[in-house]
């Protein structure tokens, strides 16, 4: 299924540094043992080519990138973690930037969470190169993108043949629905933005008093005492970058609300993660987070939120005034870490828009200490 590592596996093929087939092999497959040793002698290959990352990691690859996480209806986790890989290149992509490419790319493959087969099923149907194939001839993917194998996208691409004994993949131009299975959202309760996975999902927008949480520990304990209510907006801050710190998945209560069958009854709002298999209105990574004072921590019961996955907002029904006062009331919330490495990270960590990253990046070096 297409979960965040799966997600991430089609991501290091159409970023172009994983040779074609190889990340959508199954793991039980003896074939991935060949591609192991080929992965091995291209490294040697490329080394005496002097063809480094940094020169296969480029604007147009990430993009390349975000359109096949979009396609296939990937994993939220995907927004942060394309940023972040940009921001070591020194390129800006941040959140919006892949959030732009979400909005204009077709989702094709129907696979789970939100649809029917799985990454096996993907495999077996012509793998991630089918994907990219039709991707490619309709114009949504740059074909001059070096590659791992010394040779463009599109001249990976020129001996792929589209299989019409397949059902997984659709082409480009015949796809699921237009618009790709994860979408950016922004309004003046994400100023930074924020994300969610609406792959096979029939309703796209919803609204809703909110509940508050502190912490994911909070919200599940009230979920499993069943402590809400069918049409709120839960909301569990405190869980970005900085809050947690870590900015970890909420998993445990999106299990638990779908466990009592009110998956598509209640939405869920974090400036914390969701894993690859959630479904549902679970949006993750809003920023600024409630751990430097971002709108997420200054709401209260009972304010209405309002979430449009057509439109891309996300919006609180409060002015900007009422805000800013709660703002000026508001006092930072002390984490469980305040010494060692947890608390070391949280001192230097960036936003989930960045990337949640620690250091100034690629764009910063004036000294190359690794040949990269």
């Amino acid at each position: 299924a297409q979960f965040t590592a799966n997600t991430m596996a089609t991501v290091a093929e159409a970023i172009g540094l994983a040779l074609p087939y190889s990340c959508g092999a199954p793991a039980p497959y003896e074939m991935r043992d060949r591609f192991n040793y080929a992965s091995g002698e291209k490294v040697m290959e490329l080394i005496a080519k002097n063809i480094r990352p940094r020169d296969i990691i480029t604007l147009k690859s990430l993009e390349n990138a975000a359109t096949v996480v979009s396609a296939t209806g990937g994993s939220t986790n995907a927004a942060l973690h394309l940023p972040a890989i940009a921001h070591e290149a020194g390129i800006k992509f941040d959140l919006f930037d892949v959030a732009a490419i979400f909005e204009k790319t077709p989702y094709i493959a129907d696979l789970k969470p939100g649809g029917k087969y799985v990454a096996k099923d993907m495999f077996e149907a012509g793998g991630i190169p089918l994907l990219m194939k039709t991707l490619l001839d309709h114009g949504y993917l740059h074909g001059d993108c070096m590659t791992v194998t010394g040779r463009t996208l599109a001249e990976n691409m020129q001996h792929v043949a589209w299989n019409d004994s397949q059902d997984v993949v659709r082409p480009a131009n015949r796809p699921i629905t237009k618009t790709g299975g994860v979408v950016g959202l922004k309004g003046n309760l994400a100023p930074e933005g924020a994300i969610v996975k609406v792959a096979g999902m029939s309703e796209l927008k919803f609204s809703g008093p909110a509940r508050c949480f502190d912490s994911e520990e909070e919200c599940f304990e009230a979920v499993t005492q069943r402590n809400y209510k069918e049409g709120e907006v839960l909301v569990i801050r405190y869980e970005g970058p900085r809050g947690g710190p870590g900015m970890r998945e909420m998993l445990s209560t999106t299990a638990a609300l779908y466990g009592q069958g009110m998956g598509g009854k209640v939405a869920l709002i974090t400036d914390g993660r969701f894993s690859g298999a959630t479904r549902g209105f679970c949006i993750g990574h809003v920023g600024p987070e409630a751990a430097i004072g971002g709108p997420i921590g200054l709401i209260r019961d009972g304010d209405v939120i309002s979430i449009d996955a057509v439109n891309g907002t996300i919006e609180v029904a409060l002015s900007d005034a009422e805000l800013a006062a709660r703002k000026k009331t508001w006092k930072a919330r002390k984490t469980d870490y305040q010494s060692g490495a947890i608390w070391k990270y949280a001192q230097t960590v960036g936003s989930a828009r960045d990337g949640a990253v620690t250091h100034p990046g690629g764009a910063k070096e004036t000294y190359c200490y690794a040949d990269i």
